[in-house]
């Protein structure tokens, strides 16, 4: 009896949910439908997207990878009304890719052949490679690689010399189709976050600055109550057409105090050059959490933060008293 079995094919999928409006509450039963199909699910919640593994539910559901992405698919529009981009592949690499290239409404499906992968991946720019940003893509394309084929093609060694020994090795296996990375199952990491959608569609600059202030005083209001710390915040605009633009920043230090969220979210905003957009609605969303414990201060020579925390700490104690919408960011702005 031959006691060697045949390798299962992996199907990994990287799916990207596109919702009209983006809340916590829906991203969690975006995650639940997931959780029906395979109980191999890793959230991603900063671009709102999210690795399955679905190589043990293929056997159990009786389909293949792409009856089982239609699924998927399907269920997520019937049960919530919302679209999704998926790309499917026998790596999170290959899956990643094809994602991405992915628009709403379909999905891309790369059979675990070695034939099918290096068909798939050779043609692609060097930069569609998870790994190689455009400074990297840069000096790769010095030496005439700017494709995931070039870089499949070129030496080990000489990788090495261009990017260094670990990035050149993640690089070299990621072009031939090679990547063992698990899909991890966790929960979503906890965040909070605060959205305004407008009655009509704006283009005043300032309303926009005023809103995004609105939602910062919120979310420090919210942060310091659950007694916690914010590492990131991302600001995402929803436009007349229903498109997205999704932009995070991490903060220089883990903090709720609304003068420093205020600052970041107004970096975020301004960065985006809303000029002439019409904005239908725009969410801030505090991620990576911690508790707020572990809140590390940096003392200045000056009291004038000092004055500013103390000012918030009255605001709070007005807002639970008498309802949020006591004080605004804005104060804090001129505060300081």
């Amino acid at each position: 009896m031959n006691s060697t079995r045949a390798r299962r094919p992996r199907a990994i999928l990287r799916i990207h949910f596109h919702p009209a409006e983006r809340t916590e509450d829906l991203y969690g039963q975006l995650l639940s439908v997931l959780d029906s199909i395979s109980s191999r699910v890793e959230p991603l919640p900063a671009d709102w997207s999210a690795y399955v593994d679905l190589t043990g539910a293929l056997a159990y559901w009786g389909r293949d990878v792409e009856g089982l992405v239609a699924v998927v698919r399907l269920r997520l529009l019937a049960l919530h009304g919302v679209q999704c981009s998926a790309g499917a592949g026998p790596t999170r690499s290959v899956a990643a890719i094809a994602a991405d290239l992915t628009p709403p409404g379909a999905a891309t499906v790369v059979a675990d052949d070695p034939y099918d992968v290096a068909a798939f991946l050779r043609p692609r720019p060097a930069t569609a490679l998870p790994g190689i940003g455009p400074k990297t893509a840069q000096a790769l394309a010095r030496y005439g690689i700017t494709t995931i084929g070039d870089i499949a093609d070129t030496p080990l060694a000489t990788l090495q010399r261009i990017l260094g020994t670990g990035a050149a090795r993640q690089a070299h296996n990621r072009a031939h189709g090679i990547d063992d990375r698990p899909v991890v199952p966790g929960a979503a990491p906890r965040t909070l976050s605060a959205a305004c959608r407008f009655a009509l569609d704006v283009l005043d600059c300032e309303q926009h600055h005023r809103t995004v202030l609105g939602l910062v005083q919120d979310l420090g209001l919210r942060l310091r109550t659950s007694g916690e710390i914010a590492q990131t915040l991302t600001l995402t605009v929803t436009y007349a057409d229903r498109t997205h633009t999704t932009r995070s920043r991490t903060l220089t230090e883990a903090t709720a105090h609304t003068p420093a969220l205020a600052a970041t979210a107004r970096e975020l905003l301004t960065g985006l050059g809303l000029q002439r957009a019409r904005v239908r609605a725009l969410a801030l969303r505090a991620e990576r959490l911690l508790p707020a414990e572990h809140t590390v201060h940096q003392l200045t020579l000056d009291d004038r933060d000092d004055k500013q925390r103390r000012l918030e700490a009255a605001l709070d104690k007005a807002a639970a008293r008498y309802g949020p919408g006591i004080g605004a960011a804005s104060t804090f702005l001129r505060a300081g």
